[in-house]
């Protein structure tokens, strides 16, 4: 084990559901993080707001379990975050915190990472591998666990689409947003998504964002959903009606997505979100194919 290397690693923003795919398909987008550690006599966070400068801080904890999950004592380091991922939700910034202290634990402790184990413990802490799993592959991921194990499929996103990814100034809470959805759906609704899922996966590797935007109807979740974001219904109706090809909420929320066929496109749609209120986090952005990877320095 080196005593004094710093190691960096890089994590992609994440979409989990993707409309249709509810906690089963996640996507990295090509807006990352950087995560600098290197031991260091006292627990030291630097680069993230007051209230994650801390021992809960989900890097350090992510750390923390992954020492004991490779049987090494536990040992203080100094953190350097460096993250253009807002915290409003919906864009994986706790996963990208959760596969950083991951990936940095092994790779300082061992000078390499094991994919299989990153993604193990990673769905453990997160309870789900909906967003850490495109975080650590890249590419549009699909997932499920099966006696303990998380099975992840991956394909890459086609290079035309683009996902005009809008954020409003305030937070929707992932327990809010589970607390309001239904508990049991009719066998119509789970017919209806099945379709669509498969349908939204073959529309983002093949690039055909009219089939997207015809398999982009959620029963499950975005119904319930919508009504903790003010913003849902304006954002919607303007995305649609400037050429976007379809409209959802990331993960939970309160960041949005709506689907381009094209930059130039997505630059009318990113463009109208702003006529909306002038306080919008928007970006436009592209898959990524790369996942959750060490910087050389």
């Amino acid at each position: 084990m080196s005593s004094r290397r710093y190691t960096v690693v890089s994590v992609p923003a994440t979409s989990a559901n993707l409309g249709v795919g509810y906690d089963c398909l996640g996507m990295a987008l090509d807006l990352r993080a950087t995560f600098g550690l290197i031991r260091s006599d006292e627990l030291e966070i630097h680069g993230c707001e007051e209230r994650f400068r801390n021992s809960d801080n989900l890097v350090w904890r992510s750390f923390l379990t992954t020492l004991a999950a490779l049987g090494v004592e536990p040992f203080p380091v100094r953190i350097d975050i460096e993250s253009p991922i807002p915290l409003s939700g919906g864009l994986g910034s706790s996963s990208t915190c959760v596969v950083a202290g991951i990936v940095a634990a092994q790779s300082l402790v061992n000078d390499e990472v094991d994919q299989a184990l990153t993604l193990k413990i990673a769905t453990q802490i997160e309870g789900h591998p909906d967003n850490v799993a495109p975080a650590i592959l890249g590419g549009i991921v699909s997932s499920f666990v099966a006696d303990g194990e998380t099975i992840s499929t991956r394909a890459d996103v086609a290079e035309n689409l683009r996902f005009v990814t809008v954020a409003p100034p305030y937070e929707v809470r992932t327990a809010d947003a589970r607390r309001v959805m239904p508990r049991e759906v009719p066998l119509s609704t789970a017919v209806w998504q099945m379709g669509r899922c498969a349908a939204t996966v073959q529309a983002l590797c093949s690039g055909d964002a009219n089939l997207f935007g015809k398999a982009c109807h959620d029963k499950l979740h975005e119904p319930y959903r919508k009504l903790l974001i003010a913003d849902y219904e304006p954002l919607r109706k303007v995305a649609l009606s400037s050429g976007a090809s379809a409209f959802f909420i990331s993960g939970s929320g309160s960041t949005m997505i709506a689907v381009a066929d094209g930059q130039q496109k997505a630059n009318t749609v990113a463009q109208a979100f702003s006529s909306v209120r002038k306080d919008l986090w928007i970006r436009v952005l592209s898959a990524s194919s790369i996942g959750a990877r060490l910087e050389q320095h």
